[in-house]
C-alpha cells in the first residue's frame, strides 16, 4: 500500500486551479489557430484574434482567460492501493480549491442554497468530486474550472428507440441551436450517449477532457462526431456568436451499454476557454 500525504494533494489541487485558470492548453490553442485559418467572416476572425490574443497575455501575466473561474470539478483516478495519510481525500482537495481561488485571485462563484438566499461560499467551494476507483498505486487528479455560461447551455434528453442515430444527430444540433451566442463559441460539445440519465450526463462532461480534435478511437463513433460537428458548423452562429463558419471546434462523443428500451443523450457544451490540469501523484 502506497501512501500519499492529505497536504501534497491539497497543494496540487491549489497549483492545478490557478495554472487552468491561466493556461489555454496546446490542443485548444491549436484548434483556435486552425479555426482562424478557415473562418471566412471579417468579424469572426476578427474575434479569434482576440482570444488567441487574450490567451497569450493571460499566461505571460498569469491572470484568468475568463472573469467566470467557474465551479471547481474535479476527477480522481484513485489506485486501489493508494492510502490518504494525514487528512480525509475530499477535505484536502476541497482545501486546495479553498487555497487555489484565494491565492490565484479567482472568483468565487459558488452560492449555497441555490434555491433561496444563493449566499456567496466565498472560497469556491465545495469542489465537485467525480471518484473512479482503478488498479495501481497512483493518484490522478484533474481540475477543470467550468463555466456557468456553458453548463447553464447542458441537455438531456430520453429518445424514442424509432429516433435512433438520426435522433441523436437532431438533437445535438438543436441544443447547440437554442444555445446560440450563450455558451461563447466556438465551442466543444460532449455528448454522452447510453447507460441511465446520470451516466449520460457524466459521459458528457467527461467527453470534454479529450483533447481537442481527437476523435473517438471507435470509427462508428467518430463518424458521428464528425458528422454532427458538420452539421453545427453549419449553423451560422459564428465565434462569439457573431455569424461565421466556426461554432465548434469539436465534438467528443462518448459512449456506453444502455437499457434495450432507452436511449439517453446529454449535451455537456464547453467554451473555447476549454480549461483543464492535470497530475499524477
Amino acid at each position: 500500500m502506497r501512501e500519499i500525504d492529505a497536504r501534497e494533494i491539497t497543494s496540487t489541487v491549489s497549483r492545478l486551479f490557478q495554472e487552468a485558470c491561466y493556461i489555454l492548453p496546446d490542443d485548444v490553442l491549436n484548434a483556435l489557430e486552425r479555426a482562424r485559418q478557415i473562418e471566412e467572416s471579417p468579424i469572426g476572425c476578427e474575434v479569434l484574434d482576440i482570444i488567441l490574443r487574450n490567451a497569450d497575455i493571460s499566461a505571460k501575466e498569469q491572470i484568468p482567460l475568463c472573469q467566470d473561474t467557474g465551479d471547481a470539478v474535479v476527477f480522481l483516478e484513485l489506485g486501489q492501493d493508494v492510502h490518504i495519510v494525514g487528512g480525509d481525500l475530499y477535505s484536502a482537495i476541497n482545501e486546495g480549491v479553498r487555497h487555489g481561488y484565494t491565492q490565484g485571485y479567482l472568483r468565487k462563484s459558488m452560492v449555497s442554497r441555490p434555491f433561496s438566499a444563493r449566499v456567496n461560499t466565498k472560497d469556491n467551494t465545495p469542489a465537485i468530486i467525480h471518484t473512479d476507483i482503478v488498479p495501481g498505486d497512483r493518484l490522478r487528479i484533474i481540475a477543470k474550472p467550468k463555466g456557468g455560461g456553458a453548463e447553464n447551455m447542458s441537455s438531456l434528453a430520453m429518445l424514442s428507440l424509432a429516433q435512433g442515430r438520426r435522433g441523436v444527430i437532431d438533437f445535438v444540433v438543436k441544443a447547440v441551436d437554442e444555445a446560440g451566442s450563450n455558451p461563447c463559441p466556438p465551442i466543444i460539445v460532449g455528448v454522452g450517449i447510453g447507460g441511465t440519465v446520470e451516466k449520460a450526463m457524466m459521459l458528457a462532461k467527461r467527453a470534454l477532457l479529450r483533447k481537442v480534435g481527437e476523435p473517438n478511437p471507435d470509427t462508428e463513433t467518430a463518424e458521428l462526431e464528425r458528422e454532427i460537428l458538420g452539421r453545427v458548423n453549419k449553423l451560422g452562429i459564428g465565434p462569439m456568436g457573431y455569424g461565421g463558419r466556426i461554432t465548434a471546434l469539436a465534438v467528443h462523443i462518448e459512449v456506453f451499454p444502455t437499457h434495450m428500451a432507452s436511449l439517453p443523450v446529454a449535451v455537456n457544451l464547453e467554451c473555447h476557454s476549454c480549461r483543464h490540469r492535470e497530475a499524477l501523484l
